[in-house]
Order: C-alpha cells, then structure tokens, then sequence
C-alpha cells in the first residue's frame, strides 16, 4: 500500500475530523465517556480550531488513495529544543502498516533544532504506549489528570532526537 505524508491544508478538515472522530472513538472505548469524547471533539477538532492548528503548528496528514486516513500534530513545547507530540491518530483500518511510523518519522525530520519530543499518553491507551515505546520513547512521569472533568491516568513519555 502507498501512501503520501505531507503537511494539511484547509480544505481537507472534513477528512480530519472524520479521522478523528473514529479513531478516538475506537481508542477511549470504556475509558473515557463518550459524552466526554464528544465535547472534546467538537471543540479540539472544530474547523476554526483546525484551521489555527494547520497554520500555526506541524500538522501532517497521511493520504491513501487521496483519502486522509491519519494525521500527526507536533507544537513548541515553551522549552528550547523540545517539542511535543500533541496528536497521532489513524484510522483503525490503516493501523499496523507503518503510516503512524511515517507520520512520526516524518515530523521528527521537519523539526529542525529539537533535540527532545514529549507526548502525553493516556495509560489505558496501550495501543498508543506501545507504539511510543517501540519508537524510543520512555516513561518520565505519572499523574493523575482532569479531562474535560473526568479523571484519567497519564503518562508522560520523551524521546530524545539523535540529529
């Protein structure tokens, strides 16, 4: 299966969402509310919040067959030389092909000067901590966090970037 890795643009925020959408869904399943998931979709993946995410952050799409089918959104951390990871989601039917590997790989190449990535990851997410840890990416810190008024376990994982 080919696929294209490239950054987004405007006009493919419908199929962003619709990643979004699904792949949260599937991901938070029995672990955080759907109402919840809900109410953060709607405002985190709102077209006007799209729109300042793509302009303003690294924000990658992958593509098969001219369908956004995964995205990955990295920002500045505040800390020099390190940035953070703050999205990577694919839809579940293009999981374990290596677009999550791509979308990852690819935005650690177009970071520059980083010499760290950080992401927090939700401990029951082990599809998502496994992926991390394969990747390099080790458990720094534990702690409880308040989502959307629920509470979660989160972990935070860093990898340092060998540039």
């Amino acid at each position: 299966m080919e696929w294209e890795i490239r950054k987004a643009q405007p006009e493919e925020i419908n199929q962003i969402q619709d990643v979004a959408r699904t792949s949260w869904n599937t991901t938070y399943e029995g672990v955080i509310p759907e109402k919840i998931q809900e109410n953060f979709l709607n405002n985190a993946y709102s077209s006007i919040n799209l729109i300042k995410r793509i302009e303003s952050t690294l924000f990658l799409i992958a593509k098969v067959n001219e369908r956004v089918v995964g995205f990955a959104n990295f920002s500045d951390s505040g800390s020099e030389n390190q940035v953070e990871l703050t999205a990577i989601y694919l839809h579940p039917a293009y999981q374990h092909l290596g677009i999550g590997s791509a979308l990852l790989e690819t935005g650690l190449n177009m970071l520059g000067t980083a010499k760290k990535v950080y992401v927090d990851v939700e401990k029951e997410n082990h599809i998502g901590r496994n992926f991390y840890q394969k990747k390099g990416f080790k458990i720094v810190e534990e702690f409880d966090d308040v989502f959307e008024g629920h509470a979660l376990k989160t972990v935070r994982m860093i990898a340092n970037l060998d540039k």
